[in-house]
């Protein structure tokens, strides 16, 4: 019987990629283990997300800035900050981001597709995900990623992103359409770092893909066959364990990063 190919999307990829404990956690353990407190920073990701994915889904003649800056307050969501004043300072914040980077924008240049959809397989896996933006410039297609986190991007953001990558194929294979640029925008700093990839560069980034899954459906299928060991979902200790959200059911975690407050990851303001 052939095999089945792995249904994926580029998190799970990458979920495999960092941590082989939180991939389990997170993919195979159910009930899934508790997780801990919600994060403000991603509390901040998700409003912007959302309201710059609902600008667009305005009619023409509201795609203004002082209506992104209504659909974040909107849609505000309130988990992880300290208290209630730290959560309208950042309110007010990500307002000032999106309304500032929808003043860049032209309401007429109507995307192909926003929080659109694309899949695609390969002879190991079936694989989807959500983009954030796609564009149509010329005759090709374009993969837009918002970003929110306080650190500076740059060019090799976007080459080294597996997900933007195979985003790019997809899309491409979905729409017939050529898609090679993919870029990164970074509302804190407005600042927009691309990548044109090759048929060679996509091509490379697939064949990595196909290796990750690959590794992870055999490590899924000793897991359901009861044959998973120790080593099979080893964790990857480091200054990221600070972040997760099964820290406290790692003891390797704790012992290699501090406990973070839900808050700790927001830029000061």
């Amino acid at each position: 019987m052939p095999r089945r190919l792995f249904s994926c999307t580029p998190s799970r990829l990458n979920s495999w990629l960092d941590c082989r404990r939180r991939y389990r956690f997170t993919y195979l353990d159910r009930p899934a283990p508790q997780k801990g407190p919600p994060w403000a920073h991603n509390s901040v990701g998700a409003s912007v997300h959302n309201a710059l994915a609902a600008w667009w889904r305005e009619p023409y003649e509201r795609r203004t800035p002082l209506s992104a800056a209504i659909l974040v307050s909107n849609g505000w969501i309130t988990e992880g900050f300290r208290d209630s004043e730290q959560s309208l300072r950042w309110r007010d914040r990500a307002r000032e981001m999106v309304s500032g980077y929808a003043a860049t924008l032209d309401p007429s240049a109507e995307p192909v597709g926003v929080e659109r959809t694309v899949a695609t397989r390969t002879s190991v896996m079936a694989l989807s995900g959500r983009i954030d933006r796609l564009d149509r410039r010329g005759d090709e297609l374009v993969v837009v990623d918002y970003k929110t986190g306080r650190r500076p991007l740059t060019s090799d953001d976007a080459r080294g992103s597996l997900a933007l990558a195979v985003y790019a194929v997809a899309a491409a294979r979905v729409l017939r359409r050529p898609c090679h640029r993919v870029e990164l925008h970074h509302l804190p700093t407005g600042e927009v770092v691309e990548w044109e990839h090759t048929d060679e560069s996509l091509a490379r980034h697939l064949s990595r893909a196909d290796q990750i899954a690959a590794e992870a459906q055999e490590a899924d299928e000793a897991y359901r066959a009861g044959e998973a060991t120790d080593e099979t979902f080893a964790p990857s200790p480091g200054v990221l364990c600070s972040w997760c959200d099964f820290r406290r059911h790692c003891p390797e975690g704790q012992a290699a990063a501090p406990d973070k407050e839900p808050w700790d990851g927001l830029a000061p303001i």
